[in-house]
C-alpha cells in the first residue's frame, strides 16, 4: 500500500487535461508549488525507546519482528485521511512510532501489553492502516515512546462451522484473503466497504465498519458473534451464544473501541452462502428529495435490495458513482445522457444478490417506478460495481493536482435527514467559500439513513489548517442538527470533541471508567476515542 496515498501505487494515474482545465475554471485549482516528498525525504523523530526496552520487546516476539528502520516507521505513520496524506506528502513524519512490533499469537499480544503497561510505552494497534479519522496517531506525551502493534502475522482462518454458519478468524486477516478462504467453501461475509482491498477484519470490528452491501448483509458489528480481547488487565472472551439476556452485551463495548480498550486477537463471524446470482442496475430520479422518498419506501416496506445508494444532483452530474470514468471522454464527468456517468437528476444504484433475485428485483422495481424512478438498465449499476473501490485513487490524483479533497459522513432519522443535509452543505460553503460539495445516501435503515459527503476545494497555503477549520465547522453543524458525528468512519482523534458533545458528560464518564479498568496505565491508542476530562 502506498505510504503517502491510497492502495497500489501502480494504479495511481494523473488527471486528464480536460479535468484539470475544469478544476482550474470551476474552482480555481492550481498545481502545488512544491513536489511531494519521497519516502526517503520524510523527516522522522529520533527513536526514544532505549535499547534495553527494544530488547525486551524482541524477547517477546523475536528480534526479526521488532522494526525500527526508516521505511517501516514511515509506513506505520498516520492513516489515510486527507490531512494524514497532506502531512506525509509534505515529508512530515512527526507522528511516527519508535518501533513496529509484529506479534504472532494472542499470548504474545498479552505479554506485550503487560510489558508496555509496566514501562509506559504507548501502543497503537495497526491493521490495514486505512483509518480516515486520525485513529493511528497516538498522543505520546507522558510515555517512554510509541510502538505500532502490526497484526499482520495474526491472519489465519481458525475454523468454519457450517452448521452454525460461523467462521473464526484472527484479526490481521485482510478482507480479500478472508473472502478467498471462505469462497473455497461456498461462503462469504458479504462485507465490502471502500477500504475492502486493504483493511483487516480486526480493523472492521474495531471501527464498527459498514460495507457497501450493508442493506443485504448488515454492518460488520451485525456479523460479530464472538471475540477475544487482550487488555493490560487480562483477557476478555465474549460471545457464548447468538443472543443473550445475561446483562448488557459487552461485545458492543469492544466493537467500535478503536484499540483504546484492548487488542482484538480473534473473531467469530456470521457467514452466508456465497450468492449464485448478482444483478446491478441504475435508476434516475428528478430530485434528491424524490429519490430519498423512494429509498425510504424500500427500507420501510421492502423488498430491500442488497445494495442501495442514491447520489444527489451534484454527485450525479460529476459522475462520482463511476470514478473510473471521470474525465474519460463521452459519458465521463459532465457527460450527457441519463445512463452516463454524469447527467441530470439523481442516480440510484440498486444491487441484488443471493436468493430470489428475480422476484426481489421485480417487486423493488415496481416501488421505484411508482415513486417516479426512470430505469436506466444494468450499465450504471455494473459500472459502479466495477469501480466501487476506485474513489480513493481519484482523491490522490486530485491532491496531486492541487485540490483538497475529503469525505465525511453522518446519519440521522428520515424526518431529520433534509435538515442534516442542508446543515452540512451550508457549513462547508461557509468555511471554504465555493467548494464543490457532493453527497449520497450510502446505508439505509427503516428509521433513517447515512449521508456521505465528498468535498473538493482549491488548496490554500496551509491545506491541513484549511480542512481542519472546515471540519470543525461541519462537526458543530452535525451536532446542532441532531445527527451522529460518524456513521462508519469512527471517532479517532478528529471527531473526539464532537463525540463528547454527542454522548454528554455521563457517557464520557462511562468510557473513561472502562478505559481505567481495562487499561489503567492508559497506553492503548492514547488520545483516540475516549473524551478528555
Amino acid at each position: 500500500m502506498s505510504w503517502s496515498g491510497w492502495g497500489d501505487p501502480a494504479r495511481a494515474r494523473e488527471l486528464p487535461e480536460p479535468v484539470r482545465a475544469l478544476l482550474r475554471d470551476l474552482l480555481g485549482v492550481r498545481a502545488p508549488g512544491t513536489p511531494a516528498a519521497t519516502l526517503e525525504e520524510v523527516v522522522l523523530p529520533a527513536v526514544t525507546l532505549p535499547e534495553p526496552l527494544l530488547g525486551a520487546l524482541a524477547g517477546v516476539v523475536g528480534a526479526e519482528h521488532v522494526l525500527t528502520g526508516h521505511e517501516a516507521r514511515v509506513r506505520h505513520t498516520r492513516g489515510k485521511s486527507t490531512p494524514d496524506l497532506l502531512r506525509m506528502r509534505a515529508g512530515d513524519g512527526s507522528a511516527a512510532p519508535d518501533a513496529v512490533v509484529l506479534p504472532g499469537s494472542h499470548e504474545e499480544v498479552a505479554e506485550l501489553l503487560e510489558l508496555c503497561s509496566r514501562e509506559r510505552v504507548a501502543v497503537v494497534p495497526f491493521g490495514g492502516g486505512t483509518s480516515v479519522v486520525g485513529g493511528l496517531a497516538a498522543d505520546r506525551s507522558g510515555f517512554a515512546g510509541v510502538v505500532a502493534l502490526d497484526l499482520r502475522r495474526l491472519g489465519r482462518l481458525l475454523f468454519v462451522d457450517e452448521e452454525s454458519m460461523v467462521a473464526g478468524f484472527e484479526p490481521g486477516a485482510r478482507a480479500p484473503e478472508a473472502e478467498r478462504l471462505l469462497a473455497a467453501r461456498g461462503l462469504t461475509l458479504g462485507h465490502f466497504p471502500q477500504s475492502f482491498e486493504y483493511a483487516t477484519l480486526g480493523g472492521f470490528a474495531a471501527a464498527r465498519s459498514s460495507g457497501q452491501a450493508s442493506a443485504g448483509y448488515g454492518r460488520f458489528d451485525d456479523l460479530v458473534v464472538g471475540l477475544t480481547l487482550a487488555t493490560p488487565s487480562g483477557t476478555l472472551e465474549l460471545g457464548r451464544a447468538p443472543k443473550s439476556a445475561a446483562g448488557p452485551d459487552l461485545r458492543q463495548l469492544v466493537l467500535g473501541s478503536e484499540g483504546a480498550f484492548g487488542v482484538i486477537t480473534s473473531l467469530r463471524l456470521r457467514v452466508r452462502r456465497a450468492p449464485g446470482e448478482r444483478r446491478y442496475e441504475g435508476w434516475r430520479f428528478a430530485s434528491f428529495a424524490e429519490g430519498s422518498a423512494a429509498v425510504r419506501a424500500l427500507a420501510q416496506e421492502g423488498p430491500l435490495p442488497t445494495v442501495l445508494r442514491l447520489s444527489d444532483e451534484t454527485e450525479t452530474m460529476i459522475g462520482l458513482a463511476k470514478p473510473d470514468e471521470i474525465g474519460a471522454g463521452p459519458g465521463g464527468a459532465g457527460g450527457s445522457g441519463s445512463g452516463g456517468a454524469g447527467g441530470s437528476g439523481c442516480l440510484l444504484i440498486a444491487g441484488y444478490e443471493g436468493a430470489r433475485v428475480a422476484s426481489r428485483h421485480a417487486a423493488a422495481s415496481a416501488v421505484l417506478a411508482r415513486l417516479g424512478g426512470e430505469p436506466l438498465g444494468p450499465e450504471p449499476g455494473e459500472a459502479w460495481e466495477h469501480g466501487r473501490f476506485s474513489a480513493p485513487y481519484l482523491r490522490d490524483s486530485l491532491l496531486a493536482a492541487g485540490a483538497t479533497v475529503e469525505t465525511l459522513e453522518t446519519a440521522g432519522f428520515w424526518a431529520n435527514l433534509p435538515r442534516l443535509y442542508d446543515a452540512v452543505r451550508l457549513a462547508l460553503l461557509g468555511a471554504l467559500g465555493s467548494p464543490l460539495v457532493m453527497c449520497h445516501i450510502s446505508h439505509v435503515y427503516e428509521t433513517g439513513a447515512s449521508l456521505y459527503f465528498t468535498v473538493v476545494t482549491p488548496q490554500d497555503a496551509d491545506p491541513v489548517a484549511q480542512w481542519e477549520r472546515a471540519k470543525t465547522a461541519v462537526s458543530a453543524a452535525i451536532v446542532a442538527a441532531g445527527g451522529t458525528i460518524t456513521h462508519h468512519h469512527g471517532v479517532g482523534r478528529d471527531h473526539l470533541d464532537a463525540y463528547a458533545s454527542e454522548i454528554g458528560p455521563v457517557g464520557a464518564g462511562i468510557l473513561r471508567a472502562v478505559k481505567a479498568e481495562l487499561d489503567p496505565a492508559g497506553i492503548l491508542n492514547p488520545g483516540v476515542l475516549v473524551p478528555r476530562d
